[in-house]
């Protein structure tokens, strides 16, 4: 297992895609910082999330922040993914779109099919996100964005089955919807740990272990998300943007930031704000 959190200039939403061979690659499970909904358009392949699963055109797969994932083999497979930082929902009148990624994460099936009179919707729907998403980054598109990512995943959502997982999530499942849900605040390991009645230890230990990220380290990545989004499509200060993701001392937060990114927030922001050649 590794991480892999590449994406298109660190975007809050973005389209991906892809062609699947016979011999897909990597070798081992990823693990990203975002969550991902692969919609598969033609073909088939067969996919590593918790045992082997194979998916076919109109299936999608759902791939929450975290779940160790690869495709391992594919035949004339064509999909487009959709990811999106969860933080970017989880705090809004959007959090239940994001219940079939919970429901994953408690051990339901990640692959879903979308009954047939769907399927031209959504693609349609994926086709203009990615429009949208390759456009300058500005509060509109922003609002755009949001829009139509909302759409993909009321598609999601009304595919999946209602009731079946489990009525206990593990204890990872359980650390990372807390963490994805208040990381804004200022909260700490101990935080989450007194949240799943654990100790701190031992609730970091689980998710260093399943995800190859610390609590504190997740935590880091739904700030850094929050602020990326924020310095890229709004005039706030630095200063302003450390306080809304998680009550952050300025330079504290500029410190953490260059760690992520090798730059300062205000070097980042003028960087990809630039418009596109």
């Amino acid at each position: 297992m590794r991480i892999d959190d590449r994406r298109p200039d660190d975007r809050p939403v973005f389209v991906r895609h892809h062609h699947v061979g016979r011999c897909a690659g990597p070798q081992t499970p990823v693990v990203h910082g975002f969550a991902t909904v692969v919609f598969y358009v033609d073909g088939r392949a067969e996919v590593e999330q918790r045992g082997r699963v194979r998916v076919a055109a109109g299936d999608v797969q759902i791939v929450p922040a975290g779940e160790a994932h690869r495709t391992i083999c594919g035949s004339g497979a064509e999909a487009w993914g959709v990811g999106f930082d969860p933080v970017y929902l989880a705090a809004s009148e959007h959090a239940g779109l994001l219940d079939p990624f919970e429901r994953v994460r408690a051990g339901a099936a990640a692959v879903l099919p979308i009954p047939a009179a769907r399927q031209e919707h959504l693609r349609r729907v994926i086709a203009e996100l990615r429009e949208e998403s390759a456009q300058a980054p500005t509060a509109l598109q922003a609002q755009v964005q949001r829009s139509l990512l909302t759409l993909v995943l009321a598609e999601v959502v009304r595919a999946a089955p209602v009731g079946g997982e489990p009525t206990q999530a593990p204890l990872v499942a359980q650390a990372l919807r807390y963490i994805e849900r208040r990381c804004l605040a200022p909260i700490s390991l101990r935080d989450v740990a007194a949240a799943l009645d654990r100790s701190p230890a031992y609730v970091t230990t689980a998710l260093r272990v399943a995800t190859g990220r610390t609590a504190q380290q997740w935590i880091a990545v739904g700030r850094l998300a929050e602020a990326r989004r924020r310095l890229l499509t709004s005039d706030e200060t630095v200063e302003a943007i450390a306080g809304r993701v998680g009550g952050l001392d300025p330079t504290h937060f500029i410190r953490m930031f260059r760690r992520e990114h090798g730059c300062t927030p205000a070097a980042w922001r003028a960087e990809h704000r630039r418009p596109r050649v």
